[in-house]
């Protein structure tokens, strides 16, 4: 991220870094996206706010059913570390953190992502205050850069 003039907080480094070793291993947009929630849960400024709110590490149960891999999806990790530096360059930010790294997540995955906080007993807007985010996105609103 060196060519943007943005600095990588080592918290987001640790993110995006444990995320493409991860992202391999996940058969669907909705698979993907927990992996992404199971990372950020752990690391940095948003660690704390999911962990305050109460989101676990366990997975959620999955249907019984297989669930068919989705057959041609871009890589998550690129798409994301993308998605990331605009939203911290628009910003107006110097570097690139765990919030960021969320507003991109919430940016690539939407809905599923959205459904995946729910079931974990928050939405967006709940962890975006607990962060005290000023970006603020209604349901028919992208984030910016998207």
């Amino acid at each position: 991220m060196s060519a943007t003039g943005l600095a990588l907080a080592p918290d987001a480094a640790m993110v995006l870094g444990i995320a493409s070793t991860a992202m391999p291993f996940a058969r669907t947009r909705e698979e993907e996206a927990e992996r992404w929630l199971r990372v950020l849960r752990l690391h940095g400024e948003v660690g704390i706010a999911l962990q305050a709110l109460g989101v676990s590490e366990v997975p959620l149960p999955r249907e019984s059913e297989p669930v068919e891999a989705d057959p041609a999806r871009p890589d998550a990790v690129a798409a994301v570390t993308e998605q990331t530096v605009r939203i911290a360059g628009e910003r107006g930010l110097h570097g690139v953190g765990t919030v960021d790294v969320l507003l991109a997540v919430m940016a690539v995955y939407g809905e599923d992502f959205d459904r995946l906080l729910r079931a974990h007993g928050t939405d967006r807007d709940e962890v975006l205050e607990r962060l005290g985010a000023r970006v603020r996105y209604s349901e028919d609103e992208a984030p910016p850069g998207s």
